[in-house]
């Protein structure tokens, strides 16, 4: 099996857990079973037993990865100003803001490489649309608004050829991808469990107000390398799109969520900034632990569908 250097089991995403990539693949195939509708079973009460297990599992990760980021949220602002100018800062010194790994698919990944990182990111891709939707619940009504109009622009505002999530389908079906759970590093599964749990659990509710604004907020330049890679090697437009759309459309989505939900709950909710400052820190440690990760595996050369270890750091 590869060997990550230089990246700890103790940094945030992995928490301090022995097992990191038998926790995030138990998490992964959970979440996909308990997330896709079905129909009455009649063994629901071990699917009950099975779920209260899992979520203790998912709590005890969140709550570990939580405490792992106490310290960079402890000197967030709690006045309305004070608070989105910090968000916004994100956007520049956040953590994992301008990897290298981003300029280099832009100008130099060939095929092969760029599609491994695009399979990647699809095993790992929770589903905008479906976490929006979840979060929503309940919210305050003019960031739940927010939350409705950003749904309704992932959904193609009504229309089957504009939805953001068959726009990615297409992608990986025209590039002929094959993302799997077991073919998937670690650090993109937890990107994903974390996004997922902090949706679907309802104290968890702020912590994903803050995880989806702060994609909005620092996507549109990782997507656009992405795309500008793909434009690079030939890949058809109809496949780029997905894209090319983000690169120019979630900086839109960033003002408007930051404006309509982010500044409401800031003035008329103070108590839930951390929350807020803790999933937006816990998305963007995601991310940076899932580039650091794929720059280790691509740069190396390496071809492998082993999972990957994490060497513990000095």
């Amino acid at each position: 099996m590869a060997i990550i250097h230089g990246l700890g089991l103790q940094s945030a995403p992995a928490a301090g857990f022995p097992d990191p990539n038998s926790l995030h693949r138990g998490l992964a195939r959970w979440n996909r079973s308990r997330l896709s509708p079905s129909t009455p079973r009649n063994d629901w009460r071990l699917e009950l037993n099975r779920d209260m297990r899992m979520q203790q599992k998912e709590g005890e990760f969140i709550e570990a990865f939580r405490a792992r980021v106490q310290d960079e949220v402890a000197q967030v602002p709690t006045d309305p100003d004070g608070f989105i100018a910090w968000f916004e800062s994100l956007k520049e010194d956040g953590p994992g803001q301008w990897d290298p790994l981003f300029d280099w698919l832009a100008t130099e990944a060939d095929r092969e490489q760029i599609s491994w990182f695009l399979t990647q990111e699809a095993a790992g891709e929770a589903g905008f649309d479906d976490l929006v939707a979840m979060t929503q619940v309940k919210l305050p009504a003019r960031p739940k608004l927010e939350l409705a109009r950003n749904y309704w622009d992932e959904m193609g505002r009504g229309n089957m050829g504009g939805m953001h999530g068959p726009m990615l389908d297409m992608t990986v079906q025209g590039l002929e991808l094959a993302p799997t759970i077991e073919g998937t590093l670690w650090q993109s599964l937890a990107l994903a469990n974390t996004m997922t749990a902090f949706a679907a659990t309802r104290r968890y509710a702020y912590h994903s107000v803050g995880a989806l604004g702060v994609v909005e907020l620092t996507a549109p330049t990782r997507v656009a390398s992405v795309a500008a890679g793909l434009k690079r090697l030939g890949v058809a437009p109809k496949l780029r799109k997905y894209f090319d759309l983000h690169a120019v459309l979630d900086v839109e989505h960033s003002k408007a969520w930051n404006a309509e939900a982010l500044l409401p709950l800031a003035q008329d909710h103070p108590e839930v900034l951390p929350a807020i400052a803790e999933g937006a820190i816990m998305r963007l440690r995601c991310g940076e632990q899932c580039f650091e990760a794929y720059r280790a595996f691509l740069w190396a050369g390496a071809r492998t569908s082993q999972p990957v270890l994490l060497k513990e750091s000095a």
